[in-house]
């Protein structure tokens, strides 16, 4: 096998989020490693190809198949981990098998910041174990609380208070634990926002690319507005990704 070096680059949410530090690295690739969904040239594939054209027009994108993934809404604790592990393992046997055929300079586009929930560096580290002998650096990209922040115009935490940051599965679990100021990220549609029907929500869908949505105001009293702009945005730009920060009053 060819020795690999793999750039994991933050790129925000589209070519206007792309710092310099990371449109450099992107023009120093050989290509850019992109996961095919399966919806073509749309959706998310789509985004990448927006930002290697605004960046780096000639380095060529390879796809790969994105294995299946148990996403069962019923699946919590365990048997969660348990399928984003398989996803996981099955994602770096496929990147193994490419990064090793091709070798050279690799770059993977990440949304939003690559140190918040997301995996690639996880994955990058799966490759390794696989005997892939490779180097990997991380840029950072703008994160999604950072987005919802700045569109909303606030500060996520009160003077010297702390923030929580954490899934819409464990949003529930946040709350019961006497978390009073969270983040939600990764939200399923419908989330249930039952236990903070009081709380003041600031909340965006898509931000800063096609279909953004932004709704704030107490829970109970825009949650149909919630639901509402999120089919929007998802009609608009056929996905859809949203973020919350929910503070107690």
């Amino acid at each position: 096998m060819s020795q690999v070096r793999v750039r994991i680059l933050g790129v925000g949410m589209g070519p206007g989020h792309v710092t310099p530090e990371a449109a450099a690295a992107l023009r120093s690739a050989d290509y850019v490693l992109a996961w095919d969904k399966g919806d073509g040239d749309t959706g998310l594939l789509a985004l990448r190809r927006a930002v290697v054209a605004a960046h780096a027009a000639h380095v060529p994108i390879v796809t790969i198949a994105d294995p299946d993934r148990d996403r069962s809404p019923e699946l919590t604790g365990p048997g969660y981990a348990a399928a984003v592990a398989d996803w996981h393992d099955a994602r770096a046997a496929r990147c193994a098998q490419v990064l090793g055929e091709r070798g050279g300079v690799a770059a993977i586009l990440v949304w939003g910041d690559p140190a918040l929930y997301d995996s690639t560096i996880r994955i990058v580290e799966r490759v390794r174990s696989l005997g892939v002998e490779l180097d990997y650096d991380v840029l950072p990209g703008i994160s999604a609380p950072q987005l919802l922040a700045a569109r909303h115009r606030i500060v996520l935490h009160e003077v010297g208070r702390p923030v929580h940051i954490t899934t819409g599965r464990r949003l529930a679990q946040a709350v019961a634990s006497g978390q009073d100021n969270i983040v939600a990220m990764l939200n399923p549609d419908g989330l249930d926002l039952s236990a903070v029907a009081d709380w003041t929500i600031w909340w965006g869908a898509n931000l800063g690319a096609a279909g953004e949505q932004l709704v704030t105001g107490r829970v109970g009293e825009v949650a149909d507005e919630i639901a509402a702009a999120r089919q929007a945005a998802k009609a608009e730009a056929g996905w859809v990704m949203d973020v919350l920060l929910v503070r107690r009053p």
